[in-house]
């Protein structure tokens, strides 16, 4: 149930547990953030939809930047968690790279539209925002070069710098996949993008007890 949808079945002001009230608030505030971006966002559009005062707002986020850097721990969190979800998923490298991909394909295509908080900004320029934003990219990059380089002969800088580019690859064209009007079916953007990734990485030499079993090589 979305924000706007607890605000038309609750009376205005109707009292929620803390817990509750402040993810109705961060609900509202998300649907405003996405559809009119940081700077043109009000805390009195906020509050509507909500379907609450200012001042309830208020006792829960101090101001306007502290609610938006609320959403963007939380959404950059989910960007780490389904990276590290990915990873875990298989020890089949090449059926890593394209659970890593469809992870970002996920991410970008959620109805929340919450991706553009993390990836489209118009705050960038707030250092609390950029360090938050910088820290998710580095968390998530970090966690493809452990796997690269437990599996390759690479030394950590250049496993760092090969897991930045995967990251880069699958953001960049989830979003522009994204941005053409889902021409191309999710699931054949993903294999498309995971088999030109997983063609790159495949080059580096595995350890042999870590290579994985051959597949069927992708088109």
């Amino acid at each position: 149930m979305t924000a706007i949808q607890e605000a038309q079945e609750r009376p205005r002001g109707a009292r929620l547990p803390r817990s509750a009230r402040r993810e109705q608030l961060l609900g509202a505030a998300q649907e405003v953030f996405v559809a009119q971006g940081y700077h043109a966002a009000a805390m009195d559009d906020i509050a509507d939809r909500a379907g609450v005062s200012k001042p309830v707002l208020y006792q829960h986020f101090p101001g306007k930047l502290e609610l938006y850097l609320a959403l963007l721990d939380k959404h950059c969190d989910a960007l780490v968690d389904s990276t590290r979800e990915a990873l875990e998923t298989t020890t089949d490298n090449k059926l890593r790279v394209a659970a890593t991909m469809e992870a970002y394909f996920n991410y970008v295509s959620s109805e929340s539209g919450a991706f553009r908080l993390v990836f489209e900004s118009d705050l960038t320029n707030e250092p609390a925002v950029r360090e938050r934003v910088e820290r998710a990219a580095e968390a998530s990059a970090t966690l493809v070069s452990r796997v690269i380089q437990e599996d390759t002969d690479l030394p950590e800088s250049e496993s760092k710098l090969l897991a930045a580019g995967v990251c880069g690859l699958a953001q960049i064209t989830a979003r522009y996949w994204l941005s053409q009007g889902l021409e191309i079916p999710r699931d054949e953007a993903v294999r498309l993008v995971a088999s030109l990734a997983w063609r790159g990485l495949k080059g580096f030499p595995m350890h042999p007890n870590t290579e994985s079993p051959e597949a069927p090589a992708a088109e």
